[in-house]
């Protein structure tokens, strides 16, 4: 059964009480809700059970934590990496051993903090690479979004010339229609004032004797 007088520890930090209240959907709707403290005024905070200050380094030194180092201050990461990763497997090892053969042994405590031990200074090594990744995915981001914009830009270049290309070929046909109107017009004209001169250059006559003929009703 649980003790009840355990303290709980949240994962994450609560949010001020007076924020809760003030932050309602009416006050958000309104505008009426404060404004975020500013991190100026703010010099500690908790946070995951441990409390921090505004100084602090974005990743503190293992003496500030009160734990102690076993890589020298100057050091190649990669190589303490490999130096602590088998110094986990050793020791895990003679975990395993004792385990079997002297569980109720004193050193089966002492295993598990020196596995505790690794495990932090690990840790503690990987996060020291943090700023190094961010950097790379924010460089890679750019990369990404810059190759897109080329991309886009091309694809736009693509569709306006094909656009240009359209409007070319409408405005040459429309120029070609309207000069192809403009002869038919011309041997309509042409046409026309022929057949007026041929009607001219009949004889009175036969135009009268044609125009019976027409109206015959042969049937």
């Amino acid at each position: 059964m649980a003790n009840p007088d355990a303290q709980v520890i949240s994962s994450f930090p609560l949010p001020p009480t007076n924020y809760i209240k003030l932050y309602t959907n009416e006050n958000v709707s309104r505008n009426l809700a404060p404004k975020p403290p500013s991190a100026d005024k703010i010099e500690s905070y908790t946070m995951f059970g441990a409390t921090f200050t505004n100084d602090d380094q974005i990743i503190r030194p293992l003496e500030s934590q009160s734990i102690r180092r076993l890589y020298p201050q100057h050091f190649e990461r990669k190589k303490e990496l490999k130096k602590l990763n088998h110094s986990l497997l050793v020791n895990f090892l003679d975990l395993l051993d004792i385990l079997i053969y002297a569980p109720e042994s004193p050193r089966r405590t002492e295993k598990i903090d020196d596995l505790t031990l690794l495990f932090v200074h690990i840790h503690h090594l990987l996060n020291e690479y943090r700023p190094h990744q961010a950097r790379e995915t924010l460089r890679v981001m750019i990369e990404l979004q810059k190759r897109q914009r080329n991309e886009t830009g091309k694809r736009l270049n693509y569709h306006i010339e094909k656009v240009r290309d359209i409007v070319n070929n409408a405005f040459t046909n429309l120029l070609s229609f309207n000069c192809d109107d403009n002869i038919d017009m011309s041997d309509n004209d042409e046409r026309n004032s022929s057949m007026e001169k041929t009607t001219n250059d009949v004889n009175p006559s036969d135009l009268l004797m044609c125009s019976i003929v027409d109206q015959i009703d042969f049937n």
